[in-house]
């Protein structure tokens, strides 16, 4: 269901102050937000926050690699930071473009509903590679019930884009906008996709008050938990997943 997200209705860091600190979550955070001093530091906090729980429910997981992307910057800057989890350290910064229906320079709206052509948000996990009709992808499988869960589904992939661009900002004064897939520059987009594919996780954020309240990954779960499930049955859809 779409969601008209509203800049933050909650304080972020009031948010943050919702569930309980971790000291294994703490370093990470820190190291994130030294990595990248340019990036939101709250959102680095829910990044390193979401991947914790995600890992909690996957211990067997052991991710080199973490991508954020922040939809609450505009496609005209660089949006996407990639981490390198062993060594802390940022691998990449780049643009990244987001779904015509979810707004023009600036994002707006957000949905899991397929033929919306609209951004999900939350944690994903990227998956297998493939050859397409936007060239050479990467599947992501969507950790978030009712947000991003029917990712597959709607074939919301990782590709390059000739419009995600800096000449396509000079002519339209924006990126070129997909179908909902979190597309990226052309040149960079085998070397990006083959660094996060395979179990690495992809976070999206926006500070939407529906997501930021309801994200089972933003209060991790106790030990013992069942393992997260994964739409990753059945062939993947292609109602969403193409550009503009």
């Amino acid at each position: 269901m779409t969601r008209h997200a509203t800049r933050l209705a909650l304080p972020l860091l009031g948010l943050l102050a919702l569930a309980p600190s971790s000291q294994a979550e703490e370093p990470l955070a820190t190291a994130l937000t030294r990595a990248a001093p340019e990036a939101d530091a709250g959102m680095l906090t829910l990044a390193a926050r979401s991947l914790e729980c995600a890992l909690r429910m996957r211990p067997e997981q052991h991710p080199r690699r973490l991508a954020v992307i922040d939809f609450s910057k505009p496609s005209t800057e660089h949006r996407l930071w990639v981490f390198d989890l062993e060594t802390r350290e940022l691998t990449l910064t780049d643009y990244v473009a987001h779904g015509q229906g979810s707004g023009g320079i600036n994002t707006t709206d957000f949905s899991n509903r397929p033929g919306s052509h609209q951004t999900s948000l939350g944690m994903f996990r990227t998956s297998e590679t493939y050859v397409g009709r936007n060239g050479y992808s990467l599947r992501l499988d969507g950790l978030e019930p009712g947000f991003n869960d029917r990712a597959r589904d709607r074939a919301i992939v990782m590709h390059g884009a000739d419009y995600v661009s800096e000449g396509a900002i000079k002519r339209l004064g924006r990126l070129g906008r997909s179908w909902g897939c979190p597309a990226v520059r052309a040149d960079i987009a085998r070397t990006l996709i083959d660094d996060i594919k395979n179990g690495q996780y992809l976070f999206a954020y926006y500070p939407d008050p529906d997501w930021l309240h309801k994200s089972a990954l933003f209060t991790c779960p106790a030990e013992g938990t069942p393992p997260l499930r994964t739409r990753t049955a059945g062939r993947p859809g292609t109602l969403d997943g193409h550009a503009e």
